[in-house]
């Protein structure tokens, strides 16, 4: 009902959905880029094992196109409804299990998932969290005796005995004596918590506070800034950007005079209005990443721009923060050619009051002679109306010397 007509018409498209997968469609209306589709199992005691396996590939299924999407955060209804019959507490250790497995593995791609349950189910995640998540070591420590006997394998996964198979070294031979046993299982639980996913944080809310007031130390807030960027730069080496491309707003050129990688933006070629901004960013990162691991110059032609072409502050400002900081690093020099009065006054605000560092970087050219200075003419690919443009207003330019009036 709020996602909108155009959900139910994907819906139709996907041609049902069994037990245990998990279908994709566009968010719409909602709050969110995308919607996940999964159909919980119906349980029966007699059919446990069964539906235990369907639960946790809803969960796991669900996860695991969250990833190939780069989503960077998950929202999770409580799947199993009491409609179906499933004790809402074992379906709650598989849920929570499936989702910690996930992460021990995956983490490094997923930020955050939020369980968003009612009040029914609310004091059954409250009191089993801490078995899965624990928050320090003391909360770890006291959950540990209450962690089930069967927590499933590598993956979350429910493990049936009598359906694995076991390959003894010696067939006939005595099983190694319960000590042994009990020892092997003290040293599996013992690796509970110590996976980079499961470093204790305290209170994540308060972190987020500490962040608002400005209070996080300068290595946690780097640590955070490049796991943001490595979500940008994973969607943006996966994503279609071939309708950005032929825009051909932005390419690499040849080098100045100091032996630096030259960029060229031409502005005349970005249409604000009609294309998809956040598209453009990940262009601009998934042509960038590697041309910024060393020095690099940029050559921006605001050459014949209309107020359809120009990039407003906010999006400027959002590219500044997502990039990585060996794009400011390495970022020697911007050549503005053929500003305006206007631009001037924008690029002073920008890199006054919204920006630093950028200020000193930033030349306005307005003749291409003046680039020439620092770049050779031979060194850049020039859009044939800029040439036209600076020919009309400044003169022709030369590569070399200009001919002889006898000739």
């Amino acid at each position: 009902m709020l996602a909108g007509p155009d959900l139910k018409e994907d819906l139709q498209k996907l041609r049902g959905c069994r037990t245990g997968e998990a279908k994709l469609t566009k968010g719409f209306n909602l709050a969110a880029r995308f919607i996940i589709h999964t159909v919980g199992p119906k349980y029966k005691s007699r059919y446990r094992t069964a539906a235990e396996s369907s639960l946790y590939s809803c969960y796991r299924n669900v996860l695991q196109l969250a990833k190939e999407q780069s989503m960077s955060s998950v929202g999770f209804c409580v799947i199993n409804s009491a409609k179906r019959g499933y004790p809402l507490e074992d379906a709650t250790h598989i849920a929570l299990r499936t989702v910690r497995r996930f992460l021990e593995i995956h983490g490094e791609t997923i930020e955050k998932v939020v369980f968003a349950v009612s009040e029914l189910e609310e004091a059954t995640y409250q009191k089993l969290l801490p078995l899965y998540f624990p928050r320090s070591l003391k909360e770890e420590s006291c959950s540990l005796p209450y962690l089930p006997a069967d927590i499933g394998n590598a993956e979350g996964e429910p493990v049936v005995p009598e359906r694995q198979i076991r390959i003894s070294e010696k067939p006939g031979a005595p099983e190694d004596n319960q000590e042994e046993e009990e020892e092997g299982l003290g040293v599996d639980l013992s690796f509970i918590g110590s996976h980079a996913f499961a470093r204790m944080e305290g209170d994540i809310d308060k972190q987020r506070r500490l962040i608002l007031q400005g209070q996080l130390s300068e290595a946690t807030l780097q640590k955070q800034h490049q796991r943001n960027y490595n979500r940008w730069l994973c969607q943006a080496r996966s994503e279609d950007l071939s309708d950005i491309a032929s825009l051909k707003a932005l390419y690499q050129t040849g080098v100045d005079n100091c032996g630096r990688t030259v960029m060229v933006v031409v502005g005349r070629n970005i249409p604000v209005t009609l294309i998809d901004m956040d598209k453009a960013l990940l262009y601009f990162i998934h042509v960038m990443d590697h041309i910024a691991v060393k020095e690099y110059v940029l050559v921006y032609f605001h050459t014949l721009t209309s107020e359809y072409n120009h990039l407003d502050s906010d999006f400027l400002k959002k590219l500044y923060d997502v990039v990585d900081v060996k794009y400011k690093r390495n970022l020697k020099a911007v050549y503005f050619v053929h500003p305006t009065f206007r631009s001037k006054v924008s690029t002073w605000f920008f890199t006054t009051f919204s920006v630093s560092g950028l200020k000193d970087k930033i030349h306005h050219v307005d003749s291409l002679h003046q680039l020439f200075s620092a770049i050779s003419p031979e060194q850049i690919d020039f859009p044939p109306f800029v040439l036209e443009y600076d020919a009309r207003e400044n003169g022709p330019y030369y590569t070399s010397y200009p001919p002889s009036p006898d000739l």
